[in-house]
């Protein structure tokens, strides 16, 4: 008889997709489509960049936001600066993650992300 009818493990987990897939639609209905898109694209992009490049390609994602913060929006003062503080941001990160743990080591991108995650959260809060 079940191979006829679902398990009713099965029948639960197939009414919890069907109910996260309507409120899903709902959600993209809501938010204009192309900001969506644009959402989803960009998210994708950014994945693509960390893990291509690892914690170099974060760190290059992170220090301009956190300099724009601080020092506001000149880009002649962002870029420079940018250059400057990526480097010293990563081997800050380095020399952390070579001492914390010694003899053991920690790698880079923990302690990078220690920094660029709630940055970023930060700025997501504050565009709201």
């Amino acid at each position: 008889m079940e191979a006829i009818a679902p398990a009713h493990g099965t029948a639960t987990l197939l009414l919890i997709a069907a109910a996260a897939v309507a409120v899903l639609l709902f959600l993209i209905m809501k938010v204009r489509l192309h900001a969506f898109i644009a959402l989803v694209l960009v998210s994708l992009l950014t994945a693509v960049a960390v893990t291509t490049a690892g914690s170099v390609g974060f760190v290059g994602l992170i220090v301009p936001h956190m300099l724009r913060l601080l020092l506001g929006n000149d880009q002649r003062i962002i870029l420079p600066a940018s250059v400057l503080a990526g480097g010293t941001l990563l081997t800050v990160a380095d020399t952390l993650a070579r001492t914390v743990m010694a003899p053991e080591q920690l790698p880079v991108g923990v302690i990078t992300a220690l920094l660029g995650v709630p940055t970023f959260l930060f700025l997501l809060h504050r565009n709201r």
